[in-house]
């Protein structure tokens, strides 16, 4: 005999097979016939009380109405419930998670439903709260597609039936209060797709915590505030970060820059190293949580969870806390271009093309294997804006560094003839991904006013570094890739031959002021067989030092931006290995050392300089002195700063030849003294130089007023300022 207080038999069928779209209308309180119905679907349990949450007296007991678990009964009325349960290996307590109204707010749902919702890390995901005096965890998740969502987990034995979630209508998110779990808990969704086929378990997109691979569960993170100690220099970021100011990166690898690095060592060691070696700003390689540690983090999955390998959440704030303590910024490198297709994570996340385009040549990249986002989807931007955000305000990045712009750009990247579609007006660009990112840049601006976003672009696509407002995509700086192959082409030719490819030195300054530029001697040179710095240097051993020590000059007092990759800074021998350290050894020998010690110092003087930072991105901070020595190799040109400031002057000798009595125009008469030599002794050089300083007498020169004459050290750049 079916109860009367049962619901219709299709429901308690779809439901104990987990086939049912709305558990509301189904579990939790409803008012039958006048009185309150409470139901319940607890398979291990033998019986099922219903207490007052407040009093803990009986209101009542339930009654199995179907041989799967599922409890129903008449309650008396009175406010706040919870369940006795009785496994017959005890009794358990809990609140009913389906006696909790919707959670999320009225505009949250509205913003979601418009894909305009950039708050995703707070809105979606898993937070532990309190709800009605009740602590557990809230749980959201956007699957528009599919027919049912539940969460599973260790606290249900991962079992669908246990928590199916509710549907948000119009917004396609699904939520679920569920009393009593709270941080450290896995987790995953378990979806049935729009045919009612049973997808593969999904780990959470907005996850704040995931386990570390192999294991691809999502974790219940603690989202309590973290104490951060760096209002001043938040306030301070505009200023410190702005065209004029002094830009020096340290790229970093942070599994791999010292053996079994983790976030503790890394604040321990990196944070001081990098800080005593003068650099402003420390960049690491993909922190998002990856499933494949040899992507280096460019496949990246959860785009909220900071990578578990190096340690919990909590220490990555720590991390971050204390680079700004040591007057470090922190730029995150950040992966909206492609996604990896592994079934857990977000391909076909509720059966469909949520996430990325359904047709291959719209949605894959033959190049890595991966997914391509539909950047014409507005939920899909507001997710990567959403990710963006969290990782400036709530980590408080002070940058992030864009990775594969150009393969945004173009609907043809790295494609053939009729493997790519045409935008609606029949050309290549990819408009909804210039859209994309022109949207990103504007939010950015806008909530986090100083921060900086930098491309890895390496086409002549205009206007990278235009605003969004001007018809640029908005970008802060853009990686010369250019300036890069060139100027690497011609240091690993043997000095003999430099004078045929004089030009790739000079070519830069063709379009130095095109765009702000960030100039990059990043990982991708030092990887898959193209050996390290050092060994792209030719000759002898000395040489090879010389000619690093010498291109390091040249670099640091070009214009643009300086990045160079964890390593270089002491001539690394071998090239980067991720599953290897840094061979930190290498200090023990001279020639290392030296490089090391050059580093620092040019890291000190050109912050300490502002003929070498203040117009990096304009074009009267620089003009050439010497452009046309081939026979020598020679290059002079000078920098300027603001009117007020002492210019520098720079003689780059790419021979191995010293050269004497090198006269050269300089700005001003007096005392020129030298404020970095390369070949200095110190350094591993010969110590060949001008003795320290040299008077400019007022003979005309260069088309200047003044001149000085040089010794030109050989394989070395010097740097020179007036008195």
């Amino acid at each position: 005999m079916i109860a009367p207080h049962a619901p219709d038999p299709g429901a308690v069928e779809a439901l104990v097979n987990a086939r049912h779209g709305d558990p509301f209308s189904v579990l939790g309180p409803h008012f039958v016939g006048g009185e309150l119905v409470v139901r319940t679907f607890q398979p291990e349990a033998q019986s099922v009380s219903v207490l007052g949450r407040a009093t803990g007296e009986r209101r009542g007991t339930l009654e199995r109405i179907h041989p799967a678990g599922l409890f129903s009964g008449p309650v008396k009325a009175g406010g706040p419930y919870l369940f006795c349960i009785d496994t017959g290996e005890g009794l358990q307590e809990i609140e009913d998670p389906y006696s909790f109204p919707p959670l999320l707010g009225d505009l949250d749902v509205h913003l979601l439903a418009e894909g305009r919702h950039h708050d995703l890390g707070r809105c979606l995901g898993a937070h532990p709260m309190a709800i009605e005096g009740v602590r557990g965890v809230r749980f959201a998740v956007w699957a528009p597609n599919a027919r049912r969502v539940s969460v599973v987990g260790d606290f249900n034995r991962w079992d669908g039936r246990r928590h199916p979630m509710r549907l948000r209508y119009g917004a396609g998110v699904w939520e679920l209060f569920i009393p009593r779990l709270g941080p450290g808990v896995r987790y995953k969704y378990e979806l049935a797709g729009s045919w009612g086929n049973l997808l593969p378990l999904k780990a959470d997109p907005v996850a704040w915590a995931d386990e570390a691979p192999p294991s691809t569960n999502s974790i219940v993170a603690d989202t309590s505030p973290f104490r951060w100690t760096d209002d001043a220099w938040r306030r301070q970021e505009r200023e410190r970060q702005a065209p004029e100011a002094p830009l020096s990166i340290y790229e970093v690898h942070a599994g791999s820059w010292m053996k079994n690095s983790n976030w503790d060592l890394l604040t321990e060691r990196l944070i001081p190293y990098a800080a005593e070696m003068g650099f402003t700003h420390i960049e690491l390689m993909p922190v998002m949580e990856h499933p494949f540690a040899g992507s280096w983090g460019y496949q990246p999955l959860g785009q909220f969870a900071p990578v578990a390998r190096l340690g919990p959440p909590r220490k990555f704030f720590e991390f971050v806390d204390r680079c700004h303590d040591a007057g470090l910024g922190v730029i995150l490198d950040w992966v909206p271009a492609h996604f990896p297709a592994d079934e857990y994570g977000l391909a076909r996340f509720d059966g469909t093309a949520l996430y990325e385009h359904e047709d291959p040549r719209e949605g894959f990249h033959r190049d890595w294997n991966t997914l391509i986002y539909n950047f014409g989807r507005n939920e899909v931007r507001g997710f990567l804006i959403g990710s963006a955000l969290h990782w400036l305000e709530h980590y408080h990045a002070d940058g992030l560094r864009v990775d594969a712009v150009a393969s945004m750009l173009y609907r043809d990247y790295s494609r053939a003839p009729g493997e790519w579609i045409p935008n609606k007006y029949g050309g290549r660009e990819n408009l909804e991904a210039i859209s994309f990112l022109q949207e990103l840049s504007r939010t950015i601006a806008e909530r986090c006013p100083g921060a900086l976003l930098i491309a890895e672009e390496s086409t002549a696509f205009p206007g990278v570094t235009r605003t969004a407002d001007e018809g640029g995509l908005g970008f802060d700086y853009k990686w010369n890739m250019g300036w890069m192959h060139d100027t690497l082409h011609y240091m690993h030719e043997n000095p003999v031959h430099r004078r045929w490819h004089h030009d790739e030195l000079t070519f830069g300054l063709v379009y130095a002021f095109s765009e702000k530029f960030v100039l990059p001697l990043s990982h991708d040179e030092v990887v898959y067989g193209k050996g390290s710095l050092i060994r792209k240097m030719p000759g002898d051993e000395w040489q090879r030092f010389a000619n690093l020590r010498a291109y390091f000059g040249f670099m640091w007092t070009h214009p643009g931006k300086k990045l160079l990759f964890m390593g270089g800074e002491f001539a690394q021998d071998r090239e980067w290995n991720h599953d290897e350290g840094l061979d930190w050894d290498l200090l023990d020998y001279e020639n290392h050392a030296g490089v090391q010690r050059l580093v620092r110092d040019l890291n000190r003087l050109y912050r300490s300089t502002p003929a070498l930072h203040v117009a990096d991105c304009r074009g009267e901070g620089f003009r050439w002195v010497v452009l046309e020595d081939r026979d020598q190799s020679v290059y002079a040109y000078l920098r300027f700063g603001s009117p007020e400031d002492a210019p520098a002057l720079v003689v780059c000798n790419f021979t191995p030849v010293p050269r004497y009595e090198y006269r050269l125009g300089v700005p001003r008469p007096g005392l020129w003294r030298e404020a970095l030599n390369t070949d200095a002794a110190i350094y591993g050089g010969s110590n060949t130089g001008n003795g320290g300083a040299v008077e400019a007498g007022e003979i005309a020169s260069h088309g200047l007023p003044s001149s000085v004459s040089l010794t030109l050290p050989p394989l070395a750049t010097v740097i020179l300022q007036p008195e």
